[in-house]
C-alpha cells in the first residue's frame, strides 16, 4: 500500500497491533476485559455498571459528623 506521495505504508493487521495495556478480569462477570469496552468485556457489562452509578448504587457513606464541615469553614481570608 503506498500514499499519494509515493511513501510506503505498512498494512497492519489485529494480530500484529500490540495490545495498549494487559487484558484485566471484568469488574462485573471476572471474565477477560475487550479492548472495544476496557475495562470491562462487553456492552452488556459496561451497561450494567453505568445502571449501577444512574440508580444511586455506589454512594461514599457519610457520618454525621461529616455533613456540617462545610458551615464551619471561615473563608474571611
Amino acid at each position: 500500500m503506498s500514499t499519494s506521495n509515493g511513501s510506503k505504508v505498512e498494512a497492519m493487521s489485529d494480530s500484529n497491533v500490540t495490545p495498549l495495556r494487559k487484558a484485566q478480569p471484568c469488574p462485573e462477570c471476572s471474565r477477560p476485559s475487550t479492548r472495544d469496552s476496557y475495562p470491562f468485556c462487553s456492552e452488556r457489562c459496561r451497561a450494567v455498571d453505568l445502571n449501577r452509578w444512574l440508580v444511586g448504587g455506589y454512594a461514599i457513606p457519610v457520618t454525621e459528623g461529616e455533613d456540617n464541615q462545610d458551615e464551619d469553614f471561615d473563608d474571611r481570608g
